[in-house]
């Protein structure tokens, strides 16, 4: 049965996040908000638990996996960044996008596209996941909190609890925190191309594309 935090969405309680990195750390999957939803998540080396959340989410291999990154610097260790790939990230982190890049040799192949060789990158503004990665210090392999069969994430702490108890090892309720996934933006050889549009503005990214 899965545990289940009360962190505050602002002041996140240290105790309750060093707890939760922990179980991560152990092999656990964890259910935690961000800028842009619920999200679920593991330790980026863990197969076990990679293979998990391939279950519950119901998801094929041709998924990409998003890495969640402290920060720009750890989002270029995974990532083969261009001049102005990099000019569009710092321009949107943190915030509500997630950026599907070249992956570099850091990225575990089995969390990679399986033809294009491409990872999910993002950097979440949002206190309870920054917290949660800081006290990691390294990316949480994650994807949205969206069960099969449904078409928006799942929003409301103890229902989320009431469905995945017995499927997840901890959920952070860290209050209502949205229902819209992340915009998807594709970055290659300094051109984006808008795959999904979520809660972050496209329209931010005009100016980027004309560049």
């Amino acid at each position: 049965m899965a545990q289940y935090f009360e962190v505050h969405p602002e002041n996140p309680q240290p105790r309750l996040i060093k707890r939760a990195v922990e179980i991560v750390r152990h092999g656990g999957v964890i259910v935690y908000p961000t800028d842009s939803s619920y999200a679920i998540g593991c330790h980026i080396g863990d197969k076990a638990a990679m293979e998990r959340i391939r279950r519950i989410r119901a998801l094929d291999d041709r998924h990409n996996f998003t890495l969640v990154c402290r920060d720009l610097s750890e989002v270029a260790l995974y990532a083969r960044l261009t001049n102005s790939d990099y000019r569009i990230l710092r321009a949107h982190t943190p915030g509500p996008y997630t950026f599907i890049l070249p992956a570099t040799r850091e990225v575990p192949r089995r969390l990679q596209h399986p033809r294009r060789k491409t990872i999910g990158l993002r950097v979440p503004d949002h206190a309870i996941a920054q917290a949660l990665l800081a006290e990691l210090r390294e990316p949480l392999m994650s994807c949205t909190l969206i069960l099969p069969g449904e078409s928006v994430p799942l929003n409301d702490p103890p229902e989320i609890r009431e469905r995945l108890e017995h499927q997840v090892d901890l959920i952070i309720d860290g209050g209502n925190c949205g229902l819209e996934p992340t915009t998807v933006v594709v970055l290659e050889d300094g051109t984006a191309e808008i795959a999904r549009r979520g809660r972050g503005e496209v329209v931010d990214f005009e100016p980027a594309l004309r560049q």
